[in-house]
């Protein structure tokens, strides 16, 4: 029974086929005469000799080993099954797929500033994508000691350096510390050529890298949202203009929108009158001057006033009223 054991044919596969794992290793038992391999789409399957690559095939479907994949090793062409005679090799099942993962910084990165002695603390998250480059590499660094290689070991490795990285490209470009968001393609294409030329290194490329968001302290986050609404405040066109199209996003009728706009116009109004009223006191109480070649009034001599106390009609300082008659000194 043992005898026969040894004959059966295996099959060679990636049956537990996960989107978070980036290669895994076949390494049950010798491959025997018969045995088939099967590569799934989104598959490559790479055949392993004492640890060195011997083949690599990308096109899916179920092979025949000792037909179809044997003739193709590069040591192993004239490889022959015996009774009792196996290939003992592995196959490196690699996902072929763009990943994609959320970052996050792990502690707060302090961005020099000269008011703060310790810099000022920002907080960034993101996403990043990459994808298998160098299958050799790959083998040589990490597929040698391990059967598996998830996602989360190069999440880990990539957040490792991200906090220097952060650091190290919003000071280089010379970026406003309030105003990353806005120049966040630099700083993002600048950190993802750092981190490929760390990912290269176990046969991973870089494909993308994003920053999605940066938080501030608390107090320095209400700071900041409160200069932007004084600034806005100070452009009152603009501010009824935001106030209305606030208020119709939120669903309001419009009438206390519309009220409160009233009062605020009719209070600019008062207040402009007010101005005006206090410009014209001003003029009439400084004393009029003579005409060019007018002798001024003589000494002791009274005048009249401006206006007569009978019709209304104005005088010009005459003794008598030109419309009624009246006498006014």
């Amino acid at each position: 029974m043992g005898i026969l054991s040894g004959q059966l044919a295996n099959v060679v596969e990636w049956e537990e086929y996960r989107d978070d794992i980036i290669f895994y290793k076949w390494d049950n038992s010798e491959i025997k005469k018969g045995s088939r391999l099967i590569i799934r789409p989104g598959q490559d399957a790479i055949f392993l000799y004492n640890g060195r690559l011997e083949g690599i095939f990308k096109d899916e479907g179920n092979y025949d080993i000792e037909s179809k994949i044997i003739p193709f090793l590069s040591t192993l062409k004239g490889f022959k099954f015996g009774f009792k005679t196996g290939l003992k090799a592995e196959v490196l099942f690699v996902n072929t797929k763009e990943f994609s993962m959320k970052w996050g910084t792990r502690q707060p990165v302090n961005l020099p500033h000269a008011s703060l002695p310790g810099g000022m603390p920002i907080r960034a998250n993101g996403t990043f994508q990459f994808k298998v480059g160098d299958y050799q590499v790959l083998i040589d660094k990490v597929a040698g000691i391990k059967k598996v290689y998830t996602t989360e070991e190069v999440r880990e490795r990539v957040t490792s350096m991200l906090d220097q990285l952060l650091l190290r490209w919003i000071v280089r470009e010379g970026k406003d510390m309030f105003n990353i968001q806005a120049n966040a393609v630099e700083i993002s294409n600048g950190i993802m050529t750092d981190l490929d030329m760390e990912m290269t290194k176990i046969g991973l490329t870089m494909t993308g890298f994003q920053i999605n968001s940066v938080s501030y302290p608390e107090e320095v986050q209400a700071m900041v949202n409160k200069v932007a609404g004084q600034s806005m405040v100070g452009d009152v066109s603009h501010y009824q203009q935001v106030s209305m199209v606030d208020a119709m996003a939120n669903g309001n009728s419009g009438a206390g929108m519309a009220a409160d706009m009233a009062s605020m116009q009719v209070g600019m109004m008062m207040g402009q009158q007010m101005v005006q009223n206090m410009q014209q006191g001003q003029q009439a109480a400084q004393p009029q001057q003579g005409g060019a070649g007018q002798a001024p009034a003589a000494a002791g001599e009274a005048a009249g006033p401006n206006f007569c106390p009978e019709c209304g009609t104005k005088t010009a300082g005459a003794k008598f009223c030109p419309n009624c008659g009246k006498k006014l000194v």
